[in-house]
């Protein structure tokens, strides 16, 4: 069986962990494949709000496998946390998770500085959530980071400690210290609780399920603009968001990929710095703002909102192949009576593009807009897909003519039950 992929197509908070949540049932596996504890996937069910930070997103299905996979960085306090909660509301979860002991570890160290790097930019900060995910990302690549696998290694507090002594030498450079004798008791007590769980090659345990015929959803965080690589660099995450990390990041062969969910907004919003063509400083930005209650599940911070922009989701879409849409929030523009689109950028040299250049000129484009009628109706009370206004019907229909690629989930509500599968 083919593994299929769930990306986020913007700057994150997309509703990434309803749609895992939603489509997780059809799953033998769910596995996250990158990112820590900076992504927020918020999921809605039974009148209860819950959010997941590092535990993948199928753990409230109890038939379910999860993998947490080696492209992850896991702080290991805030995941007992995250599975504190999850005991405490009955959920049984010992025996379907798994950790890659290739995932790499965020200690309090990386976290301190994490701050003090970020405070080091001055006006120049890149809007860290200072969860430590950098820092431990630099010492994966730098080949001086500990892996969950470490842990079991009778000299892992030595290692600690030589991992401790680095970063205490980058921190003097900029003539701070670390001070995190507070935060490590707590450390090694969730090292400990670690120990206990299903640490293992995880990469050997999805390729034995693909040859038992399990159908695996890899699950990704943050969202394709924020890519290390393709997003808008330096205002970007760690990691590699898009599928090309689903891959490396759980050990999978791009052979086995096959169907894309690509998740989208009605409407575009990003938190920290960098550039957001269609962001709106103005009234109605704020009331998508109020409307959608847009701020971080992870920072709490007021995310920036502005328009659906066209050139970034296909330039998304063409870095992800994706093969379906998947548009949230529809809801959230239920009073407007007028629905803007961004289809192209208008260069500094009075040009027009519909692709999505670079950071240098990314700063300087202005969006181009076609406007569309609002629907003006509360989607949060329809069930049936058919009966979504014409308006929004056409909405849709624009979409998918101008990013050719189906629309085939349309979100009205935070609730589970509030997603309607179009044909």
């Amino acid at each position: 069986m083919p593994v299929d992929v769930l990306v986020g197509l913007q700057w994150g908070d997309e509703g990434k962990g309803k749609i895992v949540d939603v489509l997780a049932p059809t799953y033998d596996v769910v596995a996250r494949f990158q990112g820590g504890p900076n992504a927020g996937h918020t999921l809605f069910f039974d009148g209860v709000k819950h959010v997941l930070h590092q535990v993948p997103s199928g753990i409230f299905h109890p038939h379910i496998i999860n993998v947490v996979g080696n492209g992850v960085v896991l702080d290991p306090v805030v995941f007992r946390g995250e599975l504190q909660k999850l005991t405490d509301r009955g959920i049984q979860w010992g025996e379907n998770l798994f950790i890659s002991q290739k995932a790499q570890l965020i200690l309090p160290s990386h976290r301190a500085l994490d701050r003090i790097l970020e405070e080091a930019r001055g006006g120049g900060k890149i809007g860290s959530t200072l969860k430590g995910i950098g820092p431990t990302y630099q010492d994966k690549v730098g080949r001086t980071g500990l892996r969950v696998g470490d842990i079991l290694l009778p000299d892992f507090k030595e290692r600690y400690a030589e991992a401790v002594a680095r970063h205490a030498q980058l921190a003097a450079f900029y003539k701070q210290d670390l001070a995190i004798e507070a935060h490590e008791a707590e450390f090694f007590s969730a090292i400990d609780f670690l120990r206990t769980l299903q640490l293992t090659n995880t990469e050997y345990l999805l390729n034995d399920l693909l040859q038992q015929n399990k159908r695996i959803l890899a699950e990704g965080a943050q969202g394709a603009m924020l890519d290390i690589d393709f997003g808008t660099y330096p205002f970007v995450t760690s990691s590699s968001t898009i599928v090309a990390g689903a891959c490396t990041g759980l050990g999978v062969a791009p052979s086995h990929i096959d169907k894309v969910y690509g998740i989208s907004k009605a409407y575009c919003t990003r938190v920290g710095s960098g550039p957001f063509p269609t962001e709106l400083h103005d009234e109605v930005g704020e009331q998508i703002r109020q409307a959608g209650h847009e701020f971080g599940s992870t920072t709490g911070r007021p995310r920036r909102c502005g328009w659906i922009d066209l050139p970034a989701l296909r330039y998304s879409i063409m870095l992800n192949g994706v093969t379906e849409l998947h548009l949230m929030k529809a809801d959230v523009l239920d009073e407007f009576d007028e629905i803007r689109v961004c289809t192209h950028y208008q260069l500094p040299n009075g040009e027009t593009t519909d692709q999505f250049p670079d950071y240098g000129t990314l700063q300087s484009v202005i969006p181009v807009y076609e406007s569309l009628p609002g629907w003006r109706t509360t989607l949060q009370e329809i069930t049936d897909p058919e009966a979504l206004p014409q308006t929004l019907k056409d909405y849709l229909h624009y979409l998918e003519e101008n990013l050719e690629v189906p629309v085939r989930i349309v979100s009205v509500g935070p609730d589970r039950v509030s997603t309607l599968h179009l044909n």
